[in-house]
């Protein structure tokens, strides 16, 4: 038997529920395996407006057959819905909370808070790994990566999970306070947020791309048989990462491009003001790849620019 979020299953067992946080609704798969084993987390539309692990989710947990399945499954296709319905760009519109961002929440506070705080209490210390799906933000072009957390045990857990996957760059995440970051650095769960797609699409090949990411990762976990491709390919793990920020308001041009190398002191762009008159230029630190960038023209101090891992520290994967 396995319960979790107020429901119990049967090994072999599989429900689809809505769990209820005091009025704020989020649609759930349990699947409950025949065999013993580990449980996961898999979450999509932490960041509203991020959608292509969205129908991954729904694909997977529909093909997934529970008499064949070691261990338990918890997967939440959409969990800031009223992001989702409102299309805001990432955060909980009620109240602005970031659910990658803002942990660990509050009982009986905002809409946010109540879910941050129902995962904490109800859902990380029944589970055994987090696989958490995002894409680059409405004006944000990305790369394929992943982000892996924790230290020791965990960080080398992650690691191996993140060396399965059909990604090519592997950051080593400092975050704590995000739904997989918080989990990690709280209760020493491993965990991947996982990042494919851009710009508020929902391309089928990333969607398609996504599903063979959760195979891979629950091949990967001998959880179960998909008769999926083991080949994946080259990695490369960045231990550190620049996260460029507007040092003023400005207009934004870009000089890079997702996936572009660059050299130190390379322009990465620069801002100008209304008439036109330049007002700051942005060079790289070090010779590195750009994981993503803003391509929105407005930006205010203190807004993401650009992500850029250093090659000096980078190791292959």
């Amino acid at each position: 038997m396995w319960t979790i979020c107020g429901h119990t299953l049967r090994p072999g067992e599989k429900k689809q529920v809505t769990l209820s946080l005091q009025g704020y609704e989020i649609p759930a798969n349990l699947i409950c395996g025949a065999e013993p084993g580990k449980t996961v987390l898999i979450t999509a539309q932490i960041h509203s407006g991020e959608y292509p692990g969205t129908p991954a989710v729904i694909q997977t947990a529909k093909e997934i057959n529970p008499k064949q399945l070691r261990g338990n499954l918890l997967m939440l296709p959409c969990v800031n819905t009223s992001g989702f319905w409102a299309r805001s760009d990432a955060k909980v519109p009620e109240d602005g909370f970031n659910l990658n961002g803002d942990y660990p929440g509050k009982a009986g506070g905002t809409p946010g808070e109540r879910i941050a705080s129902y995962f904490v209490a109800e859902i990380f210390p029944y589970v055994d790994f987090i696989l958490d799906l995002h894409s680059g933000g409405q004006q944000e072009p990305l790369a394929p990566c992943l982000f892996f957390v924790g230290d020791g045990a965990v960080r080398e857990e992650s690691l191996s999970a993140a060396r399965a996957l059909d990604i090519p760059y592997l950051i080593q995440s400092c975050a704590t306070r995000g739904e997989y970051s918080y989990a990690a650095a709280q209760y020493h769960i491993p965990g991947l947020l996982l990042e494919r797609g851009c710009c508020g699409y929902c391309r089928r090949e990333w969607v398609r791309d996504y599903v063979r990411d959760l195979r891979l990762f629950l091949q990967h976990r001998e959880m179960y048989r998909f008769g999926e491709p083991t080949a994946v390919c080259s990695k490369m793990v960045y231990p550190k990462t620049v996260y460029l920020r507007a040092r003023e308001r400005g207009l934004w041009y870009p000089a890079i491009a997702e996936g572009s190398r660059v050299k130190k002191e390379q322009l990465l762009g620069h801002t100008e003001d209304f008439w036109g008159n330049p007002v700051r230029d942005y060079h790289a630190e070090g010779d590195g790849i750009v994981f993503y960038y803003t391509c929105g023209l407005s930006v205010t101090e203190g807004a993401p620019l650009a992500a850029y891992g250093l090659s000096e520290f980078a190791q292959e994967g």
